[in-house]
């Protein structure tokens, strides 16, 4: 079975300390079983991108690229469901 890299740049890594204490648990975990299942069950393909996905964490949305080439996860944006899909 192939591991993936899982990369967060400092921006995403601050948008998860700001998360409620138990979301936080939830999201870190999330994050870390991408590495091995980068598609997981109730994955959501985001329309008019590639590879972008998203997983929910309550009214949480973790936003990601996957570049299966290169075998890497990036997460891209860490928010609240009513943020997430803001540009910036």
């Amino acid at each position: 079975m192939m591991s993936y890299t899982v990369s967060i740049s400092k921006s995403v890594q601050k948008q998860i300390d700001n998360l409620p204490n138990d979301i936080i648990d939830r999201t870190v975990e999330k994050i870390q079983k991408l590495a091995s299942e980068p598609r997981p069950d109730g994955v959501v393909k985001l329309k008019g991108f590639d590879n972008e996905y998203r997983i929910r964490v309550g009214d949480y949305r973790i936003r990601y690229e996957v570049d299966d080439e290169n075998q890497l996860v990036q997460i891209l944006q860490c928010k609240h469901r009513k943020d997430v899909y803001k540009k910036g």
